[in-house]
């Protein structure tokens, strides 16, 4: 079967020189070839996330991780922040865990802003609080380093962050944000194969999770520091994903952190102008759109061009092209372009003419 190119929000496309680090000879998960492995990649995640916090790697999808973060650092009720398909999920995946849970909904295409969290934390009611940054069901990038100001005026309260789809695309700076669980899955920008989780903590974090005695073993925060402080991991990881990761380390420091950012910059940008120019909207509110994909109206809210998107789909499918066609209730409504990952001028360039023929046929 003929290998679809994907720009749908995850996973993306997985270029040659990460699959050949991928298929390195297996090497003994205990043994001092995986420590200098682990070694090697330690100081270019903390570089990457500029943070002198160990950073952990976890053999899963980024929903285990969020998970054990709910269950390392929630002892009292969590605010659930929800604007989209996935940040409406952690609700239902705290309440799974037994946690207390409120959340905090707004419409979706709209933002989680900082006075929204900031009257609910007043109330005392919480101590902890989720996020997902970059709401890849809508779009919407909601603005984490105005929010996080918020951690200094409630410091018992564990900030959690999903930047499942926005690392490695968007600066992040964990130290001086001052949140305390930040974590990524390497299917998205990171433009790795799914089954890794990257994350990181506070030493508050670590003083949270000590107290909690129900905590489980796979996601147990105190067993990832113990066993990063000697470059391992708690249980058998997926070796190949992290000669994979250090591969894909190497690429972003040969581009250059600030030119990966503005590449990923520009290319939203670029979608973006390219949905206005064929006569779209776009469904995040404005001066809130993603960094890393777009999501283009096309009749979930009033105004702009409408198209049969299963059609487009279909054309595009035709053109070797796999592209996504909205997700949950905005299936048909809206369809997604990703731009993150590896991507570049000439690559979305081709996108785009792919669509522009397509959208001719309908």
């Amino acid at each position: 079967m003929a290998h679809l190119k994907l720009h749908i929000p995850g996973p993306v496309e997985v270029n040659e020189r990460t699959w050949q680090a991928f298929r390195t000879p297996m090497i003994g998960h205990r043994s001092k070839d995986f420590q200098k492995l682990y070694g090697k990649i330690r100081p270019q995640l903390q570089q990457l996330l500029v943070t002198e916090r160990l950073v952990y790697l976890s053999t899963s999808s980024a929903w285990g991780v969020m998970e054990g973060a709910l269950r390392n650092l929630v002892a009292k009720k969590v605010l659930n922040c929800m604007c989209g398909a996935f940040s409406d999920k952690w609700l239902d995946v705290s309440r799974r865990c037994g946690k207390e849970a409120e959340g905090l909904q707004v419409e979706w295409g709209s933002p989680i802003l900082p006075e929204q969290i900031d009257a609910k934390l007043a109330t005392g009611e919480f101590d902890a609080l989720t996020l997902v940054h970059n709401e890849t069901s809508t779009g919407v990038m909601s603005p984490l380093e105005e929010i996080a100001k918020l951690k200094a005026r409630y410091p018992d309260v564990m900030f959690i962050v999903d930047m499942v789809s926005s690392m490695t695309a968007v600066p992040t700076r964990f130290d001086e944000m001052g949140i305390d669980l930040l974590l990524a899955g390497t299917q998205k920008a990171f433009a790795l194969p799914p089954g890794l989780a990257v994350f990181v903590c506070s030493e508050a974090a670590m003083k949270r999770a000590e107290t909690i005695n129900d905590r489980g073993y796979y996601f147990d925060l105190i067993e990832f520091q113990k066993n990063a402080e000697n470059d391992m991991t708690p249980s058998t990881p997926s070796i190949g994903h992290i000669y994979a990761l250090s591969s894909k380390l190497d690429e972003f420091f040969e581009e250059g952190l600030e030119n990966r950012y503005e590449r990923h910059r520009r290319l939203a940008q670029s979608t973006r102008d390219w949905a206005t120019d064929r006569g779209f909207t776009l469904f995040p509110e404005a001066g809130f759109e993603s960094q890393s994909l777009t999501c283009i109206n096309n009749g979930a809210r009033e105004g702009g061009r409408v198209v049969d998107v299963a059609k487009l789909q279909s054309l595009m499918k035709e053109e070797g092209i796999l592209i996504d066609g909205g997700y949950g209730k905005l299936k048909g409504k809206a369809f997604r372009l990703s731009s993150m990952g590896d991507e570049t001028d000439e690559t979305m360039a081709s996108l785009y003419a792919a669509l522009d023929r397509s959208l001719d046929k309908l």
